[in-house]
């Protein structure tokens, strides 16, 4: 009985080292799992950059070079685009960087919602620009498909002009954000997921 007791009395004090084991194992392989997620939304930032890009430097287009000599602003806008485009890439690379290092809960915790403050930024930036660009194409192309229908020139109402625009934005916006919920939505998922079992751990 007495033999029983002793070994009572171990297992009390074993099994606090045996939960201490346990939640490091669970911190290392949520550590692994938002590396990887952190990289993918790094990979996944630069194709997208290179893919986009790289077909509109390729296509050559009439309609495209008017579009763009009767609006010259969108120019600026797109080469203000790049610039923040590419510092979001960096941003990524700096949160890949940061989450790689195996430290502690607290600082995984912060570098996982940095990285999801990040990629919402980047989502909300690409929002607003290709809504507001492409709003701006969708309400040419109908007023001079509607004039060319009608074989005249017919100036639009301002309150037709704004329903148009509104509608285009609509539109736009509507593929963006489906698109960009596509691409990123999985892997924030994951992140708010493993952010969610590292709130758990107590260390």
């Amino acid at each position: 009985m007495d033999e029983l007791e002793i070994l009572k009395q171990d297992w009390k004090k074993n099994e606090n080292s045996f939960k201490q084991v346990g939640e490091k194992e669970i911190y290392n392989m949520i550590h692994k799992s938002s590396t990887s997620v952190v990289k993918w939304i790094l990979i996944i930032s630069i194709l997208e950059f290179v893919i986009l890009n790289g077909i509109s430097f390729l296509i050559s287009d009439k309609e495209i070079e008017n579009f763009e000599r009767l609006h010259p602003y969108i120019g600026i806008i797109e080469k203000v685009n790049y610039v923040v485009i590419l510092g979001f890439i960096y941003l990524f690379y700096k949160n890949y960087k940061s989450i790689c290092i195996l430290s502690s809960s607290k600082k995984l915790i912060k570098d996982i919602l940095q990285t999801r403050k990040t990629v919402n930024y980047y989502i909300y930036w690409n929002l607003i620009i290709g809504c507001f660009t492409g709003a701006i194409a969708f309400f040419d192309g109908f007023t001079e498909s509607h004039q060319i229908e009608n074989n005249k020139e017919i100036a639009l109402t301002q309150i037709e002009s704004i329903l148009i625009f509104c509608i285009g934005f609509a539109l736009v916006f509507a593929f963006i954000y489906g698109f960009y919920k596509l691409l990123y939505g999985f892997l924030m998922r994951r992140l708010q997921k493993n952010y969610n079992e590292l709130s758990k751990i107590d260390f």
